[in-house]
């Protein structure tokens, strides 16, 4: 069956066999990161509002949960923008955990809401927040992730910090970088310091491995990378070997509408899209192939790779 709001599973490196909600629908989000791998933001705000009904989140939730598939190690509300932005994503939570009282909650965020007490409180429900930081130095904060003019770096932190003080669960942070955007040292430094009065559970330094929305921004080289997460405590994240469907075989049918699902959300090579689905390559190949004869997914190539990507996908010259 094809779902609007419920995608996966996938495997992830720091959650496991992670099944995705999507709170928002579309492309709407309080920033616009040059590197964001679903596309440009249609919709730039920091209005909290019910973009998408809970109701209709959980209603595939339970239908997802009706196929008897085995459960996910972690269902996890991320999805097309910010999930925060969802007025109603406290009852998201725990819903979830109604229907699913032996999986962890995980909540993916900009972190750029944290500066609100009421989104603070409503993520204390989850049992993991995965917030990202890519920039402490207000050009570079702007640069990278390109914000709404009320977003700003160290209003943010502060409510990170504050978060730390009333969340019982763990925090694993992220941080992405862009060669020549967000890569200085300054930076490097500011967010050094950030982390040390954080004390997230988790630092996990990343750069792109797909194409974001603007073309020509480019990952940093190897050699920054590990200085990053040498100085910042961060490992390199591994996608667990473990299959994303539980151990059972997807049929060609259930693969090819878990491939546009995937696609439509991120740009993907198509071995990205067999480990992350821990689905056969030639089966995920031959679901590629239907959804571009289709017209739902399109291909293009980026630093000598094939991604492929869905149709809505916006890319900025």
């Amino acid at each position: 069956m094809a779902y609007k709001y419920v995608f996966g599973p996938v495997m992830s490196g720091r959650l496991g066999r992670s099944l995705g909600l999507d709170l928002l629908g579309d492309r709407i989000c309080s920033m616009d990161c040059v590197y964001c791998e679903v596309g440009a933001t249609r919709e730039r705000t920091c209005e909290r509002r019910v973009y998408v009904p809970a109701a209709g989140i959980l209603k595939e939730l339970s239908l997802w949960k009706e196929e008897g598939l085995e459960p996910p190690d972690m269902i996890t509300l991320g999805g097309l923008g910010e999930p925060c932005l969802n007025s109603e994503m406290e009852n998201v939570i725990l819903g979830a955990r109604r229907l699913f009282p032996a999986t962890p909650v995980a909540v993916l965020t900009n972190a750029s809401l944290m500066t609100d007490p009421e989104v603070r409180r409503e993520l204390c429900a989850a049992d993991v927040v995965l917030p990202s930081l890519d920039a402490l130095v207000e050009a570079e904060f702007t640069r990278v992730n390109r914000p709404d003019e009320a977003v700003r770096p160290k209003a943010v932190a502060e409510g990170l910090l504050a978060f730390r003080n009333e969340f019982k669960g763990k925090i694993f942070l992220e941080i992405l970088l862009a060669e020549g955007i967000n890569d200085s040292d300054e930076n490097l430094g500011r967010l050094k310091d950030f982390c040390q009065r954080l004390a997230p559970d988790r630092v996990d330094v990343v750069t792109l491995t797909r194409p974001g929305t603007v073309k020509g921004v480019r990952p940093v080289d190897g050699a920054v990378l590990s200085r990053w997460r040498l100085a910042l405590g961060g490992g390199e994240t591994r996608t667990q070997e473990r299959r994303a469907d539980g151990g059972k075989e997807m049929s060609l049918e259930r693969m090819t509408a878990a491939v546009a699902a995937s696609l439509g959300r991120r740009p993907q090579t198509a071995q990205q899209l067999a480990q992350a689905l821990g689905a056969d390559p030639e089966k995920v190949r031959q679901a590629v192939e239907a959804l571009e004869k289709m017209g739902d997914v399109t291909r293009r190539d980026d630093r000598g790779q094939t991604f492929y990507h869905g149709t809505g996908h916006v890319i900025e010259d």
